[in-house]
């Protein structure tokens, strides 16, 4: 059943894929974390003890998508792929507060401000230097003086160095993670470049 899901293309397969015997052991290894069982333990890994957490309190869940697999195998077709993520009902859990570390780089919020507010004194809009997009007249006061900002060259590559407010650009959040989203990270005019459909340096 699992062999025929179109799902996984047949090109990219190995001779091994889904065979019998690796089915069984992983059925074992997942049985072998059960909390009543008292054979052996197997060589599993920690996805079995989450596979099973998460179904062992909800029966009525895991035969559900059970179902949806066995439907999706019968019908083979790549069309239903969606079915192989569960119904509805399907859920996960979240919400547990965890800490955690990072590096970043710096930046000084004050040369932000001081970059927004050189805008300002010559009477300009906080729009987006890429789309035009001003947070003010979409979401009304909620929106006023919202605009986020970008280092034009990032500080990722330059490291430590003396930055003004002409190295920077104010950006909508949608361009701002658009550039960010993938190298090569166009800059704040070639992505306006590839909003117009004209040539960038960044395709």
């Amino acid at each position: 059943m699992l062999q025929r899901m179109s799902m996984h293309p047949l090109e990219a397969r190995l001779p091994s894929f889904r065979n019998a015997a690796g089915v069984a052991r992983k059925t074992y290894n997942i049985a072998t974390v059960h909390p009543d069982y008292v054979g052996p333990p197997s060589n599993g890994n920690k996805l079995d003890k989450e596979v099973l957490d998460e179904f062992i309190d909800d029966r009525e869940q895991m035969h559900r998508f059970a179902q949806s697999l066995r439907e999706a195998a019968e019908q083979d077709e790549p069309g239903n792929v969606s079915q192989l993520v569960g119904d509805e009902y399907e859920s996960v859990l979240e919400g547990r507060y965890l800490l955690r570390l990072h590096r970043v780089w710096e930046r000084k919020p004050a040369l932000r401000a001081k970059k927004i507010r050189s805008v300002q004194a010559r009477g300009d809009a906080l729009a987006c230097e890429t789309c035009d997009f001003d947070f003010a007249q979409t979401y009304g006061d909620r929106g006023q003086g919202f605009i986020e900002c970008h280092h034009v060259e990032p500080l990722h590559q330059t490291g430590e160095r003396a930055t003004t407010i002409r190295d920077l650009a104010l950006l909508c959040s949608n361009c701002h993670r658009m550039i960010h989203r993938k190298p090569p990270w166009p800059t704040p005019a070639q992505l306006r470049d590839i909003i117009h459909g004209q040539p960038s340096l960044s395709s």
